[in-house]
């Protein structure tokens, strides 16, 4: 008896809101595959029915994949292809998929990509900031303090930054931006790319924190927040410096903070906290 041969794992873009980015090679490839790994499979099948494609799906998401990727893959070593799909975009990016991608990898299956609509790469493609080097941060924690943190440690960073947030922490997210990177950095806020209310806004961190807090329509909707690079003249030690400020200003009073971030990192008190620091 013959054994069949492997079945392929398509991993398949998308619209992030307009339909008419759905390529017909997407839709082609969901049509012919055995099923459809979906991260939430309500709202995977109105876009299918918009399209004709009546693909049986299958739900795999961030409580299930794990589990779940063992009986796919052997499903695809059995003849079947399968598809895998997310929500909106390209799936892996802030998405479930990646053990199974990994375990169809490492099981000799071939995983091949259906490209097309990924948020982060269209913010970026419109936004004028430097797009040659960037960093892909996705989601930072929700915990306010593990957020700024991370903000922080970015600091000096010297590629464009490029975060994913949502609704209703878009104004937090925005805040411990400017007191991490300084209100006069320059940046872009990108809502809802492709569809009906589309926005991009850019200027310094300053005016796009007033701008987005007066306006109730721009905190409504799903967000690319790109970030220039930092300039060349903050330092590593500064950087450590402020990472240290962040962290200690949960548990310190602000000078008491600065002074002994300055000391552990070397950094300049007055890059820290400010120069009215001095007489604090």
């Amino acid at each position: 008896m013959n054994t069949p041969a492997p079945g392929t794992l398509h991993v398949v873009a998308t619209p992030i809101g307009n339909l008419g980015d759905f390529s017909p090679r997407a839709v082609e490839t969901l049509k012919r595959v055995a099923a459809i790994c979906a991260e939430d499979t309500r709202r995977t099948r109105p876009l299918l029915q918009q399209f004709g494609i009546a693909t049986p799906l299958i739900a795999l998401h961030d409580h299930n994949e794990a589990e779940a990727s063992a009986g796919l893959v052997q499903r695809m070593l059995a003849g079947d292809s399968l598809a895998l799909v997310s929500d909106a975009g390209t799936p892996l990016v802030s998405d479930p998929g990646y053990r199974l991608v990994q375990a169809a990898r490492e099981a000799g299956i071939r995983v091949s990509p259906v490209p097309g609509a990924a948020a982060l790469i269209a913010a970026l493609s419109v936004a004028g900031l430097p797009s040659d080097r960037f960093v892909f941060e996705g989601f930072l924690p929700a915990k306010a303090s593990a957020r700024r943190e991370r903000l922080q440690a970015l600091a000096s960073e010297p590629r464009t930054l490029i975060f994913y947030e949502s609704s209703h922490r878009i104004l937090d997210f925005l805040g411990d931006a400017r007191e991490a990177f300084g209100g006069a950095r320059r940046a872009v806020v990108a809502r809802e790319l492709t569809k009906l209310f589309e926005t991009v806004l850019d200027g310094d961190l300053d005016a796009l924190l007033q701008q987005v807090e007066s306006d109730a329509n721009q905190q409504k909707g799903e967000f690319v927040v790109l970030v220039e690079a930092a300039a060349d003249d903050v330092d590593a030690k500064t950087a450590e410096g402020r990472r240290l400020y962040a962290k200690l200003c949960e548990y310190l009073k602000p000078s008491q903070a600065a002074k002994l971030a300055a000391e552990l990192s070397g950094a300049p008190r007055k890059e820290l906290y400010g120069t009215d620091t001095d007489n604090a």
